[in-house]
């Protein structure tokens, strides 16, 4: 899962080259199909618009978004 630092948008790759993307409380805003090559995806969203980010130290830097990997479920730190 990656999330925006105040959380308000939350994308999540799905199995089968596909994402997922919330924003605010609007669950499946944006949706469509990925590829990724290294450190590198390109979406492309339900309508047709196109995006790439890229992956630099755990960050994903796209064309407008900073986004943070979220990891789902228990810490590994133990918090």
């Amino acid at each position: 899962m990656w999330v925006t630092a105040e959380g308000r948008i939350r994308r999540e790759p799905l199995p089968g080259g596909r994402y997922d993307e919330a924003r605010g409380t609007c669950r499946s805003a944006c949706t469509g199909g990925r590829t990724a090559t290294g450190g590198h995806i390109d979406y492309v969203h339900h309508t047709g618009f196109t995006a790439t980010g890229d992956v630099r130290g755990g960050v994903l830097c796209g064309e407008h978004l900073v986004l943070y990997r979220q990891h789902l479920g228990p810490a590994r730190d133990g918090r």
